[in-house]
């Protein structure tokens, strides 16, 4: 399934990009891993190839929704002190500015990364933006950050991350996420505690549609206030939702290879990301978790070009669509836009 011919990726990796749809957890490095593990006393294979076999997704493996989550249960056991938290996120950005991504939006869940040595939640937020400010400015490359929220916990601890969240705005934290399982757990406990938010200045994105049904983007739209649908594929299943989604321009955080290791596609050519752009919708291509996937931004741009046939030009433009729809004040998104339709030559 993966690409290893260096010379076929290298004009990817020449496209200047934007990843809307990354999360900090699912980004760590196996080396940094095993510095960690020595470090702390965190019990796991000493070896690189035995530790990738726990926390990414093997060709071998199924590719199932259980066996992806499995991977993030060990890797909540490495956010050991506030140095692992300032390394994997100044890391996470320099893989990111490595790969040719001009913007990045880095997600990440503050109640995981407190939870393994009981951190406050504040504390951890500010942590992660220190690091993602000194990370963004060393490499030159643009850093937006989104908390996020999960299902299958307490509304109460959605809104203290809210609250938290709407305090740090002017510090790069522009945006608030709902994750988890979708399939399981609805939206209402969750619903007032974002329309505030939105209120309160921060944008929204919602995972809906990977898990659920098309009827969870609907309700991502109309009832959480959703700007973007982390993935989304399955919005297709329902051509009033589609047409909803068309109709509020609202884009769509598409990624791929994720979507084919936890099995919502059962292979990559059958990925519906084509038809997606041929309904006319604001489609995006993101890594959602490159180093559990073993992929980058370049990876997922080849494989949406050479195996889900999707032309060069189109997914140029799903470039600029994904710069549109950043979580920027509107000056600094202007400027990020036409750059990169100048670099692109769209």
């Amino acid at each position: 399934m993966f690409k290893d011919e260096t010379a076929p990726l290298n004009k990817y990796f020449a496209l200047p990009k934007v990843d809307l749809h990354r999360h900090l957890e699912g980004s760590l490095r196996l080396a940094t891993m095993l510095d960690i593990a020595r470090q702390h006393g965190v019990t796991v294979p000493v070896s690189v190839l035995n530790l990738s076999g726990l926390v990414q997704v093997q060709d071998q493996d199924p590719m199932t929704f259980s066996n992806f989550l499995e991977k993030f249960k060990t890797l909540r056991l490495f956010y050991k002190s506030p140095d692992v938290i300032d390394r994997v996120t100044r890391e996470a950005v320099e893989d990111a500015a490595r790969d040719n991504c001009r913007y990045l939006e880095l997600r990440f869940t503050p109640v995981a990364l407190s939870r393994a040595e009981g951190f406050p939640l504040h504390d951890v937020m500010d942590w992660v933006i220190t690091s993602a400010q000194a990370a963004a400015k060393k490499h030159k490359i643009k850093v937006g950050l989104i908390a996020s929220v999960n299902r299958h916990e307490s509304p109460e601890l959605a809104e203290q991350v809210a609250w938290l969240a709407a305090e740090h705005i002017t510090d790069g934290l522009t945006g608030l996420d709902l994750a988890g399982n979708e399939a399981e757990f609805k939206s209402e406990p969750f619903q007032g505690i974002f329309r505030e938010s939105k209120q309160a200045g921060l944008h929204v994105t919602i995972h809906a549609g990977e898990w659920g049904p098309a009827e969870n983007v609907r309700d991502a739209i109309e009832n959480l206030g959703a700007e973007r649908i982390g993935h989304g594929v399955r919005v297709l299943e329902d051509d009033s939702v589609t047409a909803l989604a068309k109709e509020r321009e609202t884009v769509f955080e598409v990624c791929v290879t994720s979507n084919y290791q936890s099995g919502v596609v059962k292979s990559l050519p059958e990925h519906p990301l084509s038809r997606m752009f041929e309904k006319g919708l604001k489609a995006t291509v993101n890594t959602d978790d490159p180093s559990v996937s073993r992929i980058t931004l370049s990876h997922e741009y080849q494989h949406v070009v050479e195996d889900l046939h999707v032309p060069m030009d189109r997914l140029k433009n799903s470039v600029i669509v994904a710069a549109q729809a950043a979580f920027l004040p509107d000056v600094e998104k202007e400027k990020l836009v036409a750059s990169l339709k100048k670099e692109l030559k769209v």
